[in-house]
């Protein structure tokens, strides 16, 4: 039996979390990553390739993120890239992804995922997606898939499924009990013990009929600026609708708003190897520790008596020498120097402080 699965990649992610590595117009999900040599939007598109044809996966991204998209996907077809005038988080990008496959398809099933994942054992991804996307396709069910915890991680949202424990273990779509934004470690732990939670992976799996009905029904202050999409979306007038929709539409996760809220929520449990990676912390879990246990992104670079801190220069004929840090973080780039302690929440103070029109070129 034919399927109509397509896959939905939403890459409109801001520069801001990686600053200095990245910027406001050239985000994470587009920067070549050390040891591949490609970016994360190139691994996610061919992971996706393996099992979606190719004209059936869509890319969302902003406008102005359009060109890097292009040059990373170049055989990406134009109707196939969704360009968002502006940043109205992840509940506008999901309605115009799915009223554009309505449009095409009324049957579609969409397969939604960020552009920023790390995944490993890809074959086991693929079957875990299908099963998902097969339950999605044949019962009207808002899907998730739900990373098995391998420890009590504060960085991730958690889902509680109903059925306990037992359920939990199982291989089979789960309904959903609860969700939690990220929780602190007592929580955490609460949560991993009890054998009934699991992370959220971002990663969302639907019929683009059932998500379009319940987001104008538990979100109608979105979807309402996307009334006449049918005879404006595939069409010359497509831009300016958009232009116009965007223009009002609110700011709105579609966890939030959607997943959260419905009596539709299930979960596939997903045993593939996951990573989020979100802040500069998170590279901890993708990129080796040397023998000081610090990360060390660089051709050339002598450390001493530094411990846990993490070192970067995209210069590969300077020699980077740093002595006495510990939990620290130097980030060499061709226009800016950062040194800092190893924290987000010092990061991000240092990228509020340039906010000031002086500093537009470093942002």
């Amino acid at each position: 039996m034919e399927n109509h699965n397509y896959c939905v990649i939403m890459a409109g992610g801001s520069g801001s979390r990686f600053w200095p590595l990245t910027r406001e117009d050239r985000p994470f999900q587009f920067i070549r990553q050390p040891g591949s040599g490609t970016s994360v939007l190139r691994q996610t598109y061919d992971r996706f390739l393996k099992f979606i044809p190719k004209d059936r996966i869509i890319v969302v991204t902003l406008d102005r993120y359009a060109d890097s998209v292009n040059e990373i996907l170049p055989e990406l077809p134009e109707e196939n890239l969704l360009r968002e005038p502006y940043s109205r988080h992840t509940a506008p990008c999901i309605a115009y992804a799915a009223y554009t496959l309505l449009k095409r398809d009324p049957e579609a099933v969409m397969i939604v995922s960020p552009s920023d994942l790390f995944i490993s054992d890809e074959g086991l991804f693929s079957q875990t997606v299908l099963k998902a996307a097969s339950y999605a396709d044949e019962n009207e069910v808002l899907m998730t898939l739900g990373i098995v915890p391998n420890s009590p991680a504060t960085a991730f949202g958690y889902i509680q499924v109903k059925g306990g424990k037992a359920a939990a273990v199982s291989n089979k779509p789960l309904k959903v009990k609860t969700f939690t934004e990220k929780p602190d470690a007592a929580l955490a732990n609460i949560f991993f013990r009890s054998g009934e939670f699991f992370w959220n992976s971002g990663i969302f799996l639907w019929s683009a009929d059932v998500i379009r009905e319940e987001m104008e029904r538990l979100l109608p202050e979105v979807t309402q600026f996307f009334t006449g999409w049918e005879g404006a979306i595939g069409t010359p007038y497509e831009r300016d609708f958009i232009l116009k929709a965007y223009g009002d539409c609110p700011k709105v996760s579609v966890d939030y708003g959607v997943m959260e809220k419905t009596e539709r929520a299930w979960l596939y449990p997903a045993r593939f190897g996951w990573k989020d990676i979100s802040e500069w912390d998170s590279l901890n879990s993708v990129v080796e520790r040397n023998a000081e246990g610090n990360i060390v992104l660089a051709s050339h670079c002598m450390t001493k008596d530094c411990h846990g801190d993490t070192i970067i220069t995209s210069n590969k004929d300077k020699l980077l020498v740093v002595k006495g840090l510990e939990n620290f973080m130097v980030i060499d780039t061709p226009d800016t120097i950062v040194i800092c302690p190893k924290d987000d929440n010092s990061l991000k103070e240092l990228h509020s402080a340039i906010s000031g029109p002086d500093f537009d070129k470093y942002r």
